[in-house]
């Protein structure tokens, strides 16, 4: 099995790339399970955070270094080619709820990409993070000049992506490519997919939106666009349950309604 797909806690799906032998590059047939499982994730309201990881010592080492001596087949064809590719992979961030990356490992290349199109990072202590496309003698690819700008800024975006250089785990949290280093990973990741899973579904979705693409253009469309949806989430019962619960000093059980 190529893509793994288990749900570790209520609400929390976690996939792990499943080819470590060839440290989960992205092979035709990953990448057609990739497509296929997340889309099936996409309108399941029992989803309400989705965990990504690499299985044995890698995140993702990237595309398959098979297409890159493909270039013989055109401009065109091989756009056709990528295109697909791209949107498969980033389907997460086209999702209503909140993605995590666990970087247990290597992220390289569309590796790392896949990496930024999550939500949130997180890193174990042997993860490292490397977007060397000029060092093969290729522009990036898979939206990494969009979002690994929206992550870190243009000035540190410039600067790995000129150089290519590999980036630890500490330096990943100096710069803000992922939000905290766990010595253990994937307990510790899964234990805050708990936490966001336990939140309101609707008004976790709604952050999502709020923030997608950077977030908003101004500072009066942000107040515009609470002043609409804050009430939309105080009409819903899970407000209700939420003052129950902070009242009654337990843990507040949320429905979506």
């Amino acid at each position: 099995m190529v893509l793994m797909v288990e749900r570790p806690s209520a609400g929390v799906v976690l996939l792990t790339l499943n080819l470590p032998d060839i440290r989960n590059a992205m092979t035709d047939e990953l990448t057609a399970a990739w497509g296929s499982t997340v889309e099936g994730l996409r309108g399941d309201r029992s989803v309400r955070c989705v965990v990504v990881t690499g299985a044995g010592k890698a995140f993702s080492s990237g595309g398959d270094l098979g297409w890159l001596h493909d270039g013989g087949s055109g401009v065109d064809a091989l756009r056709d080619k990528m295109l697909p590719f791209y949107r498969t992979w980033l389907t997460l961030r086209t999702l209503d709820v909140p993605s995590i990356a666990a970087v247990n490992g290597a992220a390289v290349g569309a590796g790392a990409a896949l990496a930024l199109s999550c939500d949130i990072r997180y890193a174990g202590e042997a993860a490292r993070f490397t977007v060397p496309f000029a060092q093969l003698g290729m522009h990036a690819g898979m939206a990494t000049t969009y979002t690994l700008t929206e992550v870190v800024g243009v000035a540190h975006a410039r600067e790995l992506l000129y150089t290519g250089r590999v980036v630890d785990a500490p330096e990943m949290l100096r710069l803000g490519l992922c939000s905290e280093v766990f010595p253990d990973l994937l307990p510790s990741v899964l234990e805050r997919a708990a936490q966001i899973a336990a939140g309101a579904p609707v008004a976790t979705r709604l952050h999502k939106e709020a923030l997608r693409d950077g977030g908003h253009a101004s500072f009066e469309r942000g107040l515009q666009w609470e002043a609409l949806v804050q009430p939309v989430t105080m009409a819903t019962s899970d407000l209700r349950e939420g003052l129950a619960a902070r009242a009654e000093k337990r843990p507040a059980v949320f429905t979506g309604e």
